[in-house]
């Protein structure tokens, strides 16, 4: 058994906190990473894991034994990416995180076609809407929609993506068009909200004429997955707030209409975050290049045209006619 293949493995139930999700991370079995493990702890002469039927808790030799294992799987990535800088034949495998939304529309688009530019490298996507903890985790990349907290890691801004309030036609049919945050709150609206264990934002921030205000908004429905919500204001059960690469289409056919334009939601950036240390790994460098560019690009093309909150374009025929019909309740 590789000594190597142990070593990683031990960082990996370290960081993950639990043989089995070690061995989904390495794409074998249960097995397998116990193995590993108690074949690494016989060639130490040490535990490294006090096991019980629930926890999992690294020993002190398990600890002091961790930094020193974190540091060869470096090097040996380093002298791997060295090589791979130097021959221009950049291999290996790519963990990339991603919000649902934005992995489905702005990033799964683009994988076959970095894979066809570049055949040796492949790409493992992570998506999900909770908080991602790109070191535990193990992750060389991740797209990450919202302000940057942890500070060991690199940011790379992408965009600013608009956002925007929205409801289905026959919703405001239904309930009345809200002009602004203040009606929201006051008519008593259905207001669609992702949360997520860990989220530390309930409220909806608004830009207004007296600057940003946070409106306490409520409603019978949450999730923690953006789609879903999606799907529940197509369905006429709510207001959801939205980047607008998110319901562009829905916006374009009228599926969807702008709600509470007088207060729009304040923008989100995109960017892609990265450890340090991953940096010097051309693959990653190349990565970053290939998708920042495409989701730019990608991005621009889904917004031109949309009359946004706050735009002075001419309105949309679908916005008419909810407005029409809000008047004639």
């Amino acid at each position: 058994m590789s000594y190597v293949n142990m070593i990683r493995m031990f960082v990996r139930v370290y960081d993950l906190g639990s043989m089995s999700a070690a061995a989904r991370d390495q794409r074998t079995s249960p097995a397998v990473a116990s193995g590993r493990i108690s074949e690494l702890e016989k060639h130490l002469g040490v535990r490294l894991f006090n096991r019980t039927t629930r926890k999992l808790q690294p020993t002190e030799n398990g600890r002091l034994f961790y930094d020193g294992a974190q540091g060869i799987l470096q090097a040996i990535e380093e002298a791997e990416a060295a090589v791979a800088d130097a021959t221009q034949n950049p291999r290996g495998v790519l963990y990339v995180g991603a919000p649902l939304g934005v992995g489905r529309r702005l990033l799964g688009p683009f994988v076959p076609a970095f894979k066809a530019d570049y055949p040796l490298i492949d790409l493992r996507l992570r998506l999900s809407d909770r908080i991602i903890d790109v070191t535990a985790e193990g992750l060389d990349a991740v797209l990450h929609l919202g302000r940057l907290e942890d500070s060991a890691l690199k940011m790379r801004v992408i965009a600013e993506c608009p956002r925007l309030l929205c409801a289905s036609p026959e919703y405001i049919a239904r309930r009345g068009l809200p002009q602004d945050g203040a009606a929201l709150v006051r008519d008593g609206h259905d207001c669609l909200n992702l949360r997520y264990p860990g989220a530390k934002e309930f409220r909806w921030t608004l830009r207004t004429p007296q600057g940003e205000q946070s409106y306490e908004i409520s409603g019978p429905f949450e999730s923690d997955d953006g789609d879903v919500l999606t799907d529940w204001a197509l369905a006429g059960h709510g207001v959801v707030m939205k980047p607008v690469f998110e319901v562009g289409a829905y916006l374009r056919t009228g599926a969807l209409v702008p709600v509470a334009r007088a207060t729009p939601p304040l923008p989100v950036t995109l960017s892609l975050l990265t450890p340090h240390r991953r940096l010097r790994d051309p693959k990653v460098r190349l990565f970053a290049d290939f998708i920042v560019g495409r989701i730019r690009a990608d991005m621009a093309a889904q917004v031109q045209g949309l009359d946004l909150p706050g735009s002075d374009g001419p309105k949309m025929p679908a916005m008419e006619a909810a407005e029409r019909n809000a008047q004639d309740r």
